[in-house]
Formats: structure tokens, C-alpha cells, sequence
């Protein structure tokens, strides 16, 4: 392979995060890919409401149930395996995005320094997110693309991962909507000659896959892409969980995923706006940055992750801007640059890596535990906000669970609360009415701290096992510092 040491060093990094990445992030990581798979693969796993209604599509989770299966025939599908394969089969897909965006950019040292620092990239390179695979897959399109001045031989490659984009990712057709209409408006041939000779074939055969492959999974017809439309547009359900200002990707979303790294990206901007002539690419690729972020803008449910297919864009502009300032700095001052930009990634990626938010997975390989011992006759409640932990992808072993949910409003029911609320507006009225005094009590318990003196009424039939740390600055009055797991006493 060419450039073999330059994939080795990125894939040295991305298996690295594997290793030390050990925080929880959001729930989409373990709910809407793995715990699927696992469900696919071993009949046993729970299915979120994204599944039943059909606005998720199964391409990603079939990819991990692939690996799934391969690890259940050759007698491999231990817990640890299955939890750190799709980690480290994702890390090898962002480390070959890694090298595209090498050969891509052409700054060498800066392109590896820029991908490979990146603290946002760093912690989420190895997730199994559909954020991180839709980066990869923008990461590799770009590089794909007939850039004016590269010497990218013309090709539908980037097409037909765009188009595959579209149907896993919907929202993706943002930031690919306006670099295929500056692909037509590259191209030698005529508008409609590119469109019927290859945009609208490559989108029929895609189109007719994912349609199969997820009517097959989901038992009916289903077009996926028109589901996602309809629940988080018409019906604007996204903004159950969460609405942020219009500025907030702005305010909030760049300059915290960048880091220090927004710094050479404002400065490479304003280089390019001053000399436009000069920086044709990169005033697109800034157009699509600044197109990307305002529809994002205009969307209520706002996310850091979202933003992710947008790192391939600003690291190209940043470090071909460095790359061009480093020729004529001091060797002193270039270091100096390349140090302050290390250590202003090193703090975030190690403490969101390490220390933040790691009790919710912590807490699971003693679960794995209690549930192996005799798990017939096991019930584990997890009284935390929903989806707050992995499930069956990380306990693999069939034990009776039961959580929280948070079911967004689809009957447009009046003063609607999920079930969640219910429980946090008053935690003993809800246990009371779901495992009333005379009957059976789940033989495990795990909470927050912070809710153990609002629930005394049942813990005291309980006992403390474990107490595990999860993070030191709690998000917000529902979490607490540390998990705790009790037991029940006649057990």
C-alpha cells in the first residue's frame, strides 16, 4: 500500500482511542447500532422507538452484525470481543478516511498533525457512532472528488458514497447537495447529461438496495429517508430531546469541537476571503462549511456530533493555510504552533475521554457479572435518566432489564410527560405503582447517587454493592458522581 507509515501512524492513533476512550458520550453510540446488532444475532436486545416506526436504516447495523456472526461461529462472542470489535473495525475505516484526507489535502506534515491531533476526532474516531461512520465516508468522498488542480481523474466514486450517505444519513444530503452542484458546474459534459448518466442511476441502484435490505429487516416496506423526514421535520420530534438558539452552533458547537484548532481555521479563513482568486477550492469548501452550519442553525435539535462531516472541510483549509505559513516561519515558531496546539487537545481528549461520564460504562462489566451468576433469577431496574447506559450489546447475557423510557409525544397528547419525567417528578409514587408492596422486587437497583435519599422507602430493602465514579462536574441534577448498584437483601 502506498504511503503504508502514514496509515500505520493514523491507525496507531485510532486504535489508541479504542484503548483510552472510555467515557460514555451520547446513546446512539450503543442503542442505535450495536444494540440492533445484537438483537439481529443473538434474538435477544432491546429496540428503540427509531426501529419500530422505521426512520432508521440497517446498513450500519448490519455491517456490525456481520461481525457479530463471524465472532458467534468461531466460538469468539465473549462480552469484552463483541464490545471492543465494532470499536476497533471503525477505527480502521477512520484510519484509511485518515489517509484519504492525507493524500487529498498534499500539506504532508500538517494534514497528519491537524487529523491526528484533533481532540473531537480523537474521542469520537473510534465510536460506534452513525456520526463518525458518515465522517469517514465524507472524509473519503472528498478525497474522491475532481477537485480543480488536484488531479483527481473525474469518476462517480464520491457519487455513489454520497447517495449511500443520503439513505443511512439523511441530514448528510446538506453538506453533499452543494458540492454535487459545483461538481456540475465543473463537469465537461452538460448539466442533464451528468444527471441522467450518472446521478439518477447510481441513486435508483442505491435507492432499490437500502429499500430492500431495510424493508427485509423491518418486516414491511419502508423508505427510510421519507420516515426521518416525516418524524423530525413534519412532525418535528427531534426537538423532544432538546432545543438549542439559533447561534448555538456558533456560540457553542464549533468553538468546542475545534479547541485550539479554531484558531489557525478563522485565520486560514480570512486569508482565503482576501484572496479568493487564489483559493478557489477552498472558498467552496468554506461555502459549504458556512451552508452546512446555517441550515443547521434552523433546525431546534442541535448536537456537537452533528458537526462532524464538516472536520474534513475545516482541516483541509487549516492546514493547507499552515502548511503555506510554516515555509516561511522560524523553525522555533512552527514548533511553538504545532506544541500549543498538541496540549490544547491533549486536556479535552483526556479528560471527555478518561475521566468524564465513564460510571454508565463502568458499571456494566459488574453487571455482566451478577447477571452471569443466575440470571433466571436476576431483574436489573436502572432508575437513571433513559438510555443512560448500554444494555444487552454490553451485558450479553439475557437478564431481566427494565428502564426508564422517553417516548416522544406521537399522539400530540396534552401536558404529555415520557416516563422518565414521571419518575423524577416523584420517584416513590412510580415505584409504588410499577412493583407495589406485596409484589416482586428487581434484585438489583442502579442509580445515581444523587436520587438514593429521594427513594429510601424501597433501598431499605436493599444493600450498597458497588459505587463506581463517574464523573466530577454531573450535567445536571439527575446525575450525580457515582453509579451505584444495590441489592436486594434476601438474596
Amino acid at each position: 500500500m502506498k504511503n503504508l507509515d502514514v496509515f500505520l501512524i493514523f491507525l496507531a492513533v485510532r486504535l489508541l482511542s479504542v484503548y483510552l476512550i472510555q467515557t460514555f458520550y451520547v446513546p446512539d453510540e450503543y442503542w442505535q447500532i450495536l444494540e440492533v446488532a445484537h438483537n439481529l444475532v443473538f434474538k435477544y436486545g432491546y429496540i428503540t422507538w427509531e426501529w419500530t416506526k422505521g426512520i432508521r436504516s440497517y446498513v450500519p447495523p448490519i455491517i456490525i452484525a456481520g461481525l457479530y456472526k463471524i465472532l458467534q461461529v468461531l466460538g469468539l462472542d465473549s462480552a469484552e470481543v463483541l464490545i471492543y470489535c465494532p470499536r476497533i473495525l471503525q477505527a480502521i475505516l477512520s484510519s484509511y478516511a485518515d489517509l484519504c484526507f492525507y493524500k487529498w489535502s498534499g500539506t504532508r506534515k500538517w494534514a497528519v498533525f491537524s487529523i491526528a491531533s484533533s481532540w473531537f476526532w480523537f474521542y469520537t474516531g473510534s465510536r460506534t457512532l452513525i456520526n463518525t461512520l458518515e465522517c469517514a465516508l465524507t472524509t473519503i468522498g472528498l478525497s474522491k472528488f475532481p477537485w480543480p488542480g488536484k488531479g483527481i481523474e473525474e469518476s462517480s466514486v464520491f457519487i455513489w458514497i454520497a447517495a449511500l450517505l443520503f439513505f443511512i444519513r439523511p441530514t448528510s444530503a446538506i453538506i453533499w447537495v452543494p458540492i454535487c452542484f459545483y461538481h456540475l458546474c465543473l463537469s465537461k459534459n452538460s448539466v442533464v447529461s451528468e444527471i441522467t448518466t450518472k446521478y439518477i442511476p447510481t441513486g435508483i441502484v442505491v435507492l432499490a438496495l437500502t429499500v430492500l435490505l431495510d424493508s427485509i429487516c423491518h418486516g414491511s416496506l419502508v423508505v427510510t429517508p421519507y420516515e426521518f423526514f416525516k418524524f423530525n421535520l413534519l412532525q418535528n420530534l427531534s426537538g423532544f430531546y432538546g432545543v438549542q438558539p439559533w447561534h448555538w452552533y456558533l456560540s457553542s458547537g464549533l468553538p468546542s469541537i475545534l479547541g485550539i484548532q479554531i484558531l489557525p481555521f478563522l485565520w486560514a479563513t480570512i486569508t482565503v476571503l482576501k484572496n479568493r482568486h487564489i483559493h478557489p477550492n477552498e472558498l467552496v469548501m468554506l461555502g459549504v462549511i458556512v451552508f452546512t452550519v446555517t441550515v443547521y442553525s434552523f433546525l431546534p435539535h442541535k448536537e456537537f456530533r452533528f458537526l462532524l462531516p464538516l472536520l474534513p472541510l475545516i482541516f483541509y483549509v487549516s492546514s493547507r493555510f499552515l502548511s503555506a505559513w510554516s515555509r516561511k516561519a522560524t523553525k522555533f515558531l512552527v514548533w511553538l504552533v504545532a506544541v500549543v496546539i498538541f496540549i490544547g487537545n491533549l486536556g479535552p481528549a483526556w479528560y471527555l475521554g478518561m475521566v468524564h461520564q465513564r460510571g454508565t460504562l463502568d458499571v456494566m462489566s459488574s453487571l455482566r457479572e451478577i447477571s452471569k451468576g443466575n440470571f433466571t433469577d436476576n431483574h436489573l431496574l436502572f432508575l437513571m435518566p433513559c438510555h443512560s447506559t448500554p444494555l444487552y450489546s454490553h451485558l450479553h447475557v439475557n437478564v431481566s432489564t427494565r428502564f426508564l423510557t422517553c417516548l416522544p409525544n406521537f399522539n400530540n397528547i396534552d401536558n404529555y410527560i415520557d416516563e422518565a419525567d414521571s419518575f423524577y417528578e416523584n420517584p416513590n409514587r412510580w415505584l409504588i405503582s410499577n412493583y407495589p408492596p406485596n409484589g416482586t422486587l428487581p434484585s438489583h437497583i442502579i442509580c445515581y447517587d444523587v436520587l438514593q435519599q429521594s427513594i429510601t422507602n424501597i433501598l431499605n430493602r436493599y444493600k450498597l454493592t458497588h459505587e463506581i465514579f463517574h464523573t466530577s462536574v454531573p450535567i445536571s441534577s439527575r446525575i450525580g458522581r457515582y453509579v451505584v448498584i444495590y441489592k436486594r437483601i434476601d438474596l
